[in-house]
């Protein structure tokens, strides 16, 4: 009834919100596009997203999709893998940044490691700067990383827009520095937030740093400071700094895949790309299931 390349497009869709980002992602043309949606669309008798010149919104029958499309495809894989009589091996080192220790990339990885348990994962968990630094050291396989959007290296997984955090008690003076939790360098957050400040002669102290995301959190809530964050990974206990405070704006930022230097020009089947895929394809588990 449902389309495996209709079912991927519409996933690459609803984790860009945008027609043209799914078709470069894809490889396809934008026309290509529509038409997946559309023919989903009326396979599925439902409406799946509401678009205008400006915006690509799922509906409420589009959420729902999003769990029965990732289902379909992953049985569809496995059935395939199966049949092919080929199984994966080797070594995969990993990197993800601590960004998403509070998503459900743990979910992923799980079904991952069911699926390919001849796969040796080793995962690192550090900043997105210093996984860029290792991987293009050799050190790394494949990373899940933050990217400033003119870097045009890696897959988009989504983009967000980076937003000033902190304790909903919390009480910035505009006489004093903006007091600031951040990751050392050479985090891409905390570049961020120094560039924004300083352009807009905002002065600023560190009130805390940690390389531990977490630690950032403790700090947040405990009321030091602000500290720039995703505005779809927002962790529990924290709210959004209010505009009215007149903290400058951050920028947009993109979550990306990259393979190292190894790993251009694997095999399809090789475990790199296959994580790669797994991820693309849950990539709304990351940015909708902050816990």
């Amino acid at each position: 009834m449902y389309e495996p390349a209709q079912l991927r497009t519409f996933l690459a869709v609803a984790q860009t919100l945008s027609f043209t980002q799914a078709a470069r992602r894809l490889g396809l043309r934008q026309s290509t596009v529509s038409q997946h949606v559309r023919r989903l669309e009326d396979a599925a008798g439902r409406t799946l997203f509401t678009r205008d010149t400006h915006s690509v919104e799922l509906t409420e029958d589009g959420e729902a999709m999003l769990g029965f499309a990732r289902r379909i495809l992953e049985v569809h894989e496995q059935a395939a893998a199966f049949f092919a009589g080929t199984r994966l091996r080797g070594r995969l080192r990993f990197g993800a940044s601590e960004d998403f220790v509070l998503t459900r990339l743990s979910e992923i990885l799980e079904s991952f490691r069911h699926e390919h348990p001849e796969v040796d994962l080793e995962l690192t968990v550090e900043l997105s700067g210093t996984l860029h630094e290792q991987l293009d050291a050799g050190k790394l396989d494949l990373v899940l990383a933050k990217r400033r959007p003119e870097d045009p290296r890696g897959e988009s997984v989504w983009q967000d827009r980076m937003v000033w955090i902190g304790s909903e008690r919390l009480r910035i003076d505009p006489e004093r520095p903006v007091p600031l939790i951040v990751y050392p360098p050479p985090g891409i957050s905390r570049a961020m937030a120094l560039e924004a400040l300083e352009r807009h002669g905002r002065a600023w102290r560190i009130a805390c740093t940690s390389g531990s995301l977490n630690g950032l959190i403790a700090a947040a809530r405990a009321g030091l400071g602000v500290m720039a964050h995703a505005r779809g990974l927002v962790p529990p206990g924290l709210v959004r700094v209010p505009e009215r405070v007149g903290l400058p704006e951050l920028g947009e930022v993109d979550f990306v895949v990259l393979h190292g230097s190894a790993g251009r020009g694997r095999d399809l089947g090789g475990p790199g790309v296959a994580l790669a895929r797994a991820i693309l394809a849950g990539g709304d588990r990351l940015h909708r299931g902050v816990r």
